[in-house]
């Protein structure tokens, strides 16, 4: 009787051309698609060219279609070995015929030349900022498919559910040469949330509850299944925060069922026309299972210095905070942006409050769209235009200081204080200064910890549902 299987292990099992697979086992396996950037593309593009043969010995990549490269981490800053690392990329695009690379157009990498001016017009640029969240913006993400990236949040595609995983530059570097990958199938954990989702909460509270109760490191090479109704009335830019932040846990991959609101956005957005969906066996083992009830979900942060360092808004009151940042691809989508305007609107920020958008569409959605997330009507403010009255600044598209990065870095924490964030990692140093605080957060509880300076409970601000109409749909 052939063996009940997990979303993931049918997904393993099918590209590496086997009619069951089981955790622990190794297989080879078809890669669908591999993405790298300016951190890590030229440390693989150097072991592509030192393993098959460079320039001079004529090597092609596997297939010059199915390899995104996104430039996205170290853009706005003046230093030169940033600038370096994009035009590395340039090079190799040119050299390999690379049909899908986002280009930072804006960017003089020259030496010496310093800072860049941003792009004019988010929506006249080749650049497109985060790569989790340009990926699926420019049709690169699909259902059934292996997706492999030389990022550790490369997990986000899972929403779409696809095996998603981050791999280092080796491996990538292999893929690059072959299409092929070798990986160990992992066990999955189920994580289900019954009920609706409650206007106060987003999934970065549903994330946080997960990581909390396992901890760091308690999902470890393992794929982690997020299912139930609760699941099913997230926005599918919402189940991205999901499992974006499975590798906090130390997963393997994360990944969601494939419903309505999936095939929609997968329809309008994929640049290749087929895809194959899988479905959990009922009966499928898991490694791990745990439930929760959306009802009785609290508001929660994640206290410095561990993502599962977890504790309710209402309960961290008297932590006082120098700097709000939302962003990120956990915190910078379209939706996030909504929620965050809605309790910012009208109001004034009494902190600092960084807000970058997590990609060049977002950034241009922030000045089309409203509050409802529709197309802004006369008379109404656009996302953009109250949180810059609210008193944010508000920078372009990118990283920016998720990472960390060069001192100039837009939001970076310089000095040893407390900020609050919609990040993903709260570890020292992460986004800058080492003695520095980072209180990880929905964009709910960001923009009400903004406006009174303290770690805030949102419930303080929302009590009815924010609309995101079209917002990141389709």
């Amino acid at each position: 009787m052939p063996r009940k299987m997990t979303m993931t292990e049918k997904i393993l099992a099918a590209h590496a051309g086997k009619a069951q697979v089981t955790p622990g086992e190794n297989v080879w396996v078809n890669v669908d698609i591999l993405m790298t950037h300016d951190v890590c593309g030229p440390g693989t593009i150097g072991i592509f060219r030192q393993q098959f043969g460079g320039t001079s010995g004529g090597a092609k990549v596997w297939d010059n279609t199915r390899i995104p490269i996104i430039p996205d981490h170290y853009i706005f800053t003046a230093d030169g070995k940033c600038h370096r690392n994009v035009q590395i990329l340039r090079d190799f695009v040119k050299e390999q015929g690379i049909k899908y690379y986002y280009d930072p157009d804006f960017l003089d990498t020259a030496p010496g030349s310093g800072m860049p001016n941003p792009y004019r017009d988010p929506r006249k640029t080749n650049y497109k900022g985060v790569c989790h969240k340009a990926l699926p913006e420019e049709g690169h993400c699909r259902p059934g498919e292996i997706l492999l990236g030389t990022d550790s949040h490369t997990c986000t595609a899972g929403a779409f559910g696809e095996f998603a995983t981050g791999v280092g530059n080796t491996d990538a570097a292999f893929t690059l040469g072959t299409g092929k990958t070798w990986l160990k199938v992992p066990p999955t954990m189920r994580f289900t949330f019954h009920g609706q989702i409650p206007p106060y909460l987003t999934a970065k509270d549903l994330i946080l509850a997960v990581i909390g109760d396992i901890g760091f490191a308690g999902a470890t090479y393992k794929a982690m299944y997020f299912a139930g109704e609760g699941i099913g009335s997230l926005t599918l830019e919402d189940r991205m925060t999901l499992t974006n932040m499975a590798i906090e846990a130390g997963g393997k991959n994360g990944i969601c069922d494939v419903d309505e609101k999936t095939l929609a956005y997968v329809r309008a957005r994929s640049n290749r026309p087929d895809w194959t969906i899988y479905h959990e066996d009922a009966g499928a083992e898991y490694d791990y299972e745990n439930e929760w009830d959306l009802n009785t979900l609290e508001p929660l942060v994640a206290k410095p210095h561990s993502p599962d360092n977890k504790a309710l808004a209402r309960e961290c009151k008297s932590v006082k905070l120098d700097r709000a940042y939302i962003g990120s691809c956990t915190g910078g989508k379209i939706t996030d942006m909504i929620f965050a305007a809605n309790i910012l609107n009208g109001n004034s920020v009494k902190i600092p409050t960084f807000v970058v958008p997590g990609s060049t569409e977002v950034h241009a959605d922030m000045l089309r769209l409203g509050l409802d997330g529709e197309p802004v009507r006369d008379g109404q403010p656009t996302v953009y235009s109250a949180l810059e009255k609210a008193g944010c600044l508000i920078g372009a598209a990118s990283c920016a200081a998720c990472l960390g990065g060069p001192r100039d870095t837009f939001g970076r924490l310089n000095e040893p204080i407390n900020c609050i964030s919609t990040t993903n990692r709260n570890f020292p140093g992460r986004m800058g200064h080492k003695d520095a605080g980072v209180y990880l957060a929905s964009p709910l509880t960001v923009a009400a910890s903004a406006l009174t300076g303290h770690v805030t409970d949102p419930r303080e601000y929302v009590s009815e549902p924010i609309a995101t109409g079209s917002a990141g749909v389709s």
